[in-house]
């Protein structure tokens, strides 16, 4: 679990007790130096880092970092809004010790992500690591629901950039075939050995099907850890990429053709340690309550992709007949569907049934995603909103009046037009309040604005080694 208090200058009661032991045990393995980490507003990881010896300072008064990374573009070119841009100011990064890591593909180094906070000792209202974590302490005092949530990760792995910063994948052969996977053999083992080294339960590694393409899915946890884990495990696979003279892109195409890097959330709410997906009345088991927060995100798709598909090339890889999910759809398994009702197997169920997102991808700040995510079920919750038919196969085939009668829309096909459902969304503006959707909408505007004019081809390339 992760420390849902605040962070405070002076340092946590707490953590002021076992920094000292962990500095002591850190020193003893070799760990020289602390990586802490956040994701930006265009879903950039940022970081700082501070000799090992500087962890207590780091947990007593922060360490600082200006606001202006709030309006950072993936290409490194600054937008504004009228709090937020200027070189003016600072904030406080804070180390979450609960889930600092020594990491096994650098060794020297651990990782911890971190919170921010005011020189004057409040929440930074541009942190989304702070966003999620209030969205989540929320859900348990109004709605006593607590929640479930994995990130899957999807890469291509490559031989290294062309002189032309094309991609080259490292490995041939047929989509999720045993030629893949005796391929990256080495790789793919190092990869798993790091992240139980790192304590992280892996549930499956295998070939994807984009060139190069392998996809990781890893166990649940709370909101905040889910996307803590996100970002870790995204160090890991470069790092042990690296490691092995390859480099890997994120990226939600890599190409202009041909099927994306997805980032597909996994969420599952629950009340005093019960599923409310299993074992309800509702269709496939659900409750009443989890076929009203599947219905609030539904409503609430357009707008989300905002937050979820937040880069250009996000709209390379949102198309019809890719599994994308490119309609306001839901099914039982349903791959096509926006939201995917997973029931798990017989005598699982219980346990394992969830609701997966699949207009997401890795470009999107996942405190972000889960958190507006989240919070668009809940409204659908408190409203008590009623889930329409399902849909079965691909909506892509449905006719101009069989759609409309079944709900089913096509999501934004361009970031401007994401960003036109999310300026009028006011439950998301709302959660997130005025300086995040602020900046939100700042941030994909200017993505958009740097690559107007310019071909697929050109927009995959924009954002292939951004992420």
């Amino acid at each position: 679990m992760t420390t849902l208090a605040d962070p405070v200058p002076g340092g946590r009661p707490g953590d002021l007790r076992r920094v000292a032991a962990l500095t002591a045990d850190l020193t003893a393995r070799d760990v020289h130096g602390i990586v802490l980490a956040y994701v930006d507003t265009a879903g950039v990881c940022r970081v700082k880092t501070v000799p090992t010896a500087r962890l207590e300072a780091a947990v007593s008064w922060g360490v600082g970092m200006s606001p202006v990374f709030d309006t950072f573009l993936a290409d490194d070119s600054i937008v504004t809004t009228d709090v937020l841009g200027s070189p003016d100011g600072d904030l406080r990064l804070y180390p979450d010790l609960d889930q600092l890591v020594p990491l096994a593909a650098q060794p020297g180094w651990a990782w911890a992500p971190v919170d921010r906070i005011t020189q004057e000792g409040e929440r930074h209202p541009g942190c989304a690591r702070t966003f999620l974590r209030r969205i989540v302490t929320d859900a348990a005092e109004r709605h006593g629901i607590a929640f479930k949530a994995a990130v899957e990760i999807e890469w291509c792995v490559g031989l290294g950039p062309a002189a032309d910063g094309a991609f080259v994948p490292a490995v041939r052969g047929p989509a999720y075939g045993a030629i893949r996977q005796t391929g990256l053999s080495d790789y793919t083992a190092a990869l798993l050995a790091a992240c139980a080294v790192q304590d992280i339960d892996v549930d499956q590694l295998h070939p994807e099907y984009a060139p190069g393409q392998f996809e990781i899915s890893v166990g649940a946890l709370d909101p905040v850890a889910a996307a803590d884990r996100s970002v870790l495990v995204r160090q890991t696979i470069r790092a042990v990429a690296e490691r092995h003279g390859l480099t890997v892109s994120f990226a939600p195409a890599v190409s202009a053709e041909g099927v994306g890097n997805g980032g597909h959330l996994h969420l599952s709410a629950w009340r005093d340690g019960a599923n409310l997906h299993a074992g309800g009345e509702g269709r496939y088991g659900m409750t009443a309550e989890a076929e009203a927060f599947t219905a609030g995100i539904l409503a609430r798709l357009p707008a989300l992709t905002a937050v979820t598909a937040p880069s250009p090339a996000s709209y390379l890889r949102l198309r019809p007949s890719q599994w994308a999910g490119v309609f306001t759809a839901w099914g039982r398994e349903t791959r096509e569907a926006a939201l995917r009702v997973v029931t798990g197997t017989a005598g699982r169920r219980a346990h394992d049934a969830n609701l997966e997102v699949k207009p997401v991808d890795l470009a999107a700040n996942p405190y972000l995603a889960l958190g507006c995510v989240i919070a668009a079920g809940l409204d659908g919750v408190t409203a008590a909103l009623p889930l329409g038919e399902e849909i079965t196969g691909d909506p892509a085939r449905y006719g101009p009046d069989e759609a409309a009668a079944l709900g089913v829309r096509r999501l934004p096909t361009s970031l401007p037009e994401a960003v036109e459902a999310f300026r009028t969304d006011d439950v998301l503006r709302a959660a997130l309040g005025p300086v995040l959707a602020d900046a939100v909408t700042a941030v994909r505007l200017g993505e958009a604005a740097a690559v107007d004019g310019l071909d697929d081809a050109r927009v995959a390339a924009a954002y292939r080694w951004a992420y």
